[in-house]
């Protein structure tokens, strides 16, 4: 077998395998969903370390610090209309889900800087439509860059409608007074568990891809310092781990954006 056909064999046996732990991954995941109890909304989530205000603003450092979001999706939608150098390489016939991706962060930058004024369940939808929309625009990126452009074509709004109708389900369960969060977090960690596995198995078709990696690895330490919010609080005395949580995965989504200006076509 020459070394071309040993590559293009390589391929497939690893893309066989993501396959098959996407799969298993999905079974769980459906598994998990039916046999976990519905579980509503800890209304001691609200409780963030940093209640301090300035001015006339309230939880100042916990709304402000969602300002990067807004900046970093405004960069890239503006950035995906540009020409030259400053262009970025982006699947063109198939531009919908990057534009949902860089929408979904100006809408984070402004849904959870509201949210944050008066921290409750009502508020609380308006930060997680948001942010079901940037995770479901970037799956389907993934999907178009890694496995198929037509399936991920196919799979955008689908994935829009579910992300959103997700965060409804939860919230209409809680009026109901039997709030459920499982379909909700079926929505935002079955991308995190599955993206990695894409990234590993299947091959990109463009060079660069360590955007991607920068992207997960900022949001995984902002779940981090999400839950040790009042311990960075203590520690670092002038900002909580909270704040930070919004900063980190900003960070990532902008190099992600810029790792978009460098990158060919393979």
């Amino acid at each position: 077998m020459s070394l071309v056909g040993e590559k293009i064999f390589m391929n497939m046996v690893n893309e066989k395998v993501g396959s098959y732990l996407i799969g298993a991954i999905f079974i769980a995941v459906i598994a998990i969903f039916f046999l976990v109890a519905p579980v509503g909304q800890d209304l001691g989530y609200h409780n963030f370390s940093d209640g301090n205000g300035f001015s006339y603003l309230p939880n100042t450092l916990n709304v402000l610090s969602n300002i990067p979001f807004f900046l970093v999706g405004l960069t890239g939608l503006v950035a995906m209309n540009r020409g030259g150098k400053q262009s970025l390489k982006l699947i063109d016939n198939n531009r919908l889900p990057y534009f949902f991706l860089f929408a979904g962060a100006v809408l984070v930058g402004v849904g959870s800087s509201y949210y944050h004024l008066i921290p409750n369940n009502e508020t609380l939808v308006w930060d997680r439509i948001p942010m079901t929309i940037a995770f479901m625009g970037l799956y389907s990126v993934i999907i178009s860059e890694f496995i198929s452009v037509r399936l991920g074509k196919l799979a955008i709004i689908p994935l829009i409608v579910i992300g959103i109708c997700s965060v409804l389900y939860w919230w209409f369960t809680e009026i109901d007074g039997v709030g459920d969060l499982r379909f909700y977090a079926v929505i935002q960690f079955f991308p995190v568990l599955t993206i990695p596995i894409i990234l590993i198995f299947f091959r990109s078709k463009f060079d660069y891809v360590r955007g991607y990696w920068v992207l997960i690895a900022t949001y995984v330490g902002a779940k981090i310092f999400e839950t040790l919010d009042h311990q960075i609080h203590n520690l670092l005395i002038i900002i909580s781990g909270h704040s930070i949580k919004h900063v980190l995965p900003a960070i990532g989504l902008y190099y992600l954006v810029a790792s978009y200006k460098k990158r060919t076509a393979i």
